[in-house]
């Protein structure tokens, strides 16, 4: 999954695991942490106007996917949080910029919580607050169909690797907006992420994910990460997302403002499904670039 660009591959202990990461040019340190379900890759667009933009742009594999370890535990709030935190001294800096998507950008928010020495600010899409995305679970569990299915044991994983990852194209094409599907690079992307997933131990690790997600909420631990996570963001807080997404609505989005810091925004991108990143790579990356520099 180490994709030939302008950028550098290279391994990164950090938390007690190794990190696989993709990196490109110099300046303030920007971490790109991606979504389910796809890989560093779907940052390819931002790790190159970023660094143009005179930014270090870092695309990691997040613990259990693509050429990161892929540990059988370790995949809660609170360690992933650790795997960012430790990521941005590992690369041997004191601040980062983050940058998530989805379950990255849900991790962005609590490293911002949890750790907030190592975060100059936060930029996330399609990705509300953790505990907004909580309440939208509980409150509308058929908008989230797909977590109650990651749920069961064995089965999930044989849905998404079965006929070389054929469900995840489906996913991916149930999620976007209309106008990216007929995009050139679409049958790309579908191919690269049907490829990722079907790495071993990449399912398996995907879905816990979700797994801890819904089934901490009724134990001590998610008691825990919800008291932790629930307080102001310091930094100011960038929120992008898709007027067209149908996995974390947008009015979800809005809902995170009791957790926003000073300075932040929010965009709405039109014509746009859950992944703004890669269906409109040139104005994210242009509203990123344009937010970090109030910030840096």
């Amino acid at each position: 999954m180490r994709v030939a660009g302008p950028w550098t591959h290279r391994d990164v202990s950090a938390n007690g695991i190794r990190l696989h990461v993709a990196e490109l040019g110099e300046g303030p340190l920007v971490l790109l942490l991606h979504g389910f379900p796809e890989f560093w890759w779907s940052w390819r667009h931002q790790l190159t106007a970023l660094a143009e933009a005179g930014y270090r742009a870092v695309a990691v594999d997040l613990r259990g996917y693509g050429d990161s370890d892929k540990p059988p535990r370790g995949y809660d709030g609170f360690t992933l949080a650790g795997d960012i935190a430790g990521l941005v001294k590992a690369l041997g800096a004191q601040r980062a910029h983050l940058v998530g998507h989805a379950w990255g950008g849900a991790t962005a928010w609590t490293v911002g919580a949890m750790h907030p020495r190592v975060v100059s600010s936060i930029s996330v899409l399609s990705a509300p607050h953790p505990l907004v995305t909580r309440r939208a679970f509980r409150r509308h569990p058929r908008t989230n169909s797909h977590v109650l299915r990651f749920q069961l044991p064995i089965y999930p994983e044989r849905w998404l690797t079965g006929e070389n990852g054929l469900q995840v194209a489906k996913l991916l094409s149930a999620w976007t907006g209309p106008k990216w599907r007929t995009a050139p690079e679409f049958d790309e992307v579908i191919r690269r992420c049907r490829q990722a997933m079907t790495i071993p131990g990449v399912a398996h690790s995907a879905l816990e994910y979700y797994r801890w997600a819904v089934r901490s909420q009724l134990r001590s631990d998610g008691r825990r990460f919800a008291e932790a996570v629930d307080k102001p963001i310091q930094v100011p807080v960038l929120q992008i997302h898709g007027a067209l997404d149908p996995i974390a609505p947008e009015a979800s989005a809005l809902d995170s403002r009791p957790w926003l810091g000073a300075g932040s925004e929010f965009r709405s991108l039109p014509e746009v499904g859950h992944f703004p990143n890669q269906e409109a790579s040139h104005t994210t990356s242009r509203l990123i670039t344009e937010f970090l520099r109030k910030t840096s």
